[in-house]
């Protein structure tokens, strides 16, 4: 089954100093038909105006990402962690029992650009706890990067959910055949955040999303870019905990 989300179609927010799009539903929009897929609950392309951001609030109980694009996001937590996040880098949050932080625009003179995706944890009641990693552009060449994952395998951030997050960046005519490690009846959702691509025979452009759930029989799905692009790629372990859908 194949679920597509075009980025036309995303929820919109515009409060002049954030420029929000939802892929699924989030705060004021709601939409029955796209309330997440599988354990991922939010993903929302934010761009911030400089030195703009969100004061500090409470989360819990979620695995939240962010994955800054262009600019610098700056941010400070209840643990006492204080970094900022600048492109290719990946943070992982984990809300558990409960925690505080605040998101600014690190500059007061360009806008940042980041996605932010919220994953339902395997567990309620998990420790709060913070993670970063900077991952190279030549480590996203032609290749899906393993960026995050249940075991923290391969220097990815790790989540306390049994999925695994795959960063690429394609040139033109690159081909990617994917063989999803939880096998073939892993849920798999693509989003792409530039470039166009051909996935199972379906042409994406920036900003789409498209959910799988069961592949070929061969086990395999082929990603072709047909411009230079980037991409994150999230594989579900089949029956995990925590779903949305």
């Amino acid at each position: 089954m194949i679920s597509l989300r075009r980025a036309s179609e995303r929820g919109h927010v515009d409060l002049g100093w954030l420029d929000s799009r939802h892929s699924f539903s989030f705060g004021n929009y709601y939409d029955p038909a796209h309330m997440g897929f599988a354990q991922l609950r939010v993903i929302n392309e934010d761009r911030v105006a400089p030195g703009q951001g969100f004061a500090a609030h409470g989360h819990r109980d979620m695995e939240i990402l962010s994955y800054v694009l262009e600019g610098a996001l700056e941010h400070r937590d209840s643990l006492g962690n204080g970094s900022v996040i600048r492109p290719g880098e990946l943070q992982r949050m984990s809300a558990g029992t409960g925690i505080r932080h605040s998101e600014f625009n690190a500059s007061n003179e360009t806008p940042v650009r980041f996605l932010q995706i919220w994953v339902q944890p395997e567990r309620n009641g998990l420790q709060p706890g913070y993670e970063q990693r900077q991952f190279d552009d030549r480590e996203l060449a032609d290749q899906l990067r393993l960026v995050a994952s249940r075991s923290g395998e391969a220097g990815s951030v790790t989540l306390h959910q049994h999925l695994n997050v795959y960063a690429s960046r394609p040139r033109a005519g690159h081909v990617a055949a994917f063989a999803p490690a939880y096998g073939s009846a892993a849920p798999i959702w693509l989003q792409l955040i530039a470039g166009r691509l051909i996935v199972a025979g379906v042409q994406l452009g920036a900003g789409d999303g498209l959910g799988l759930e069961g592949l070929p029989e061969s086990g395999r799905i082929a990603i072709e870019a047909l411009d230079a692009s980037h991409y994150l790629l999230f594989e579900f372990a089949p029956g995990a905990s925590g779903r949305s859908t």
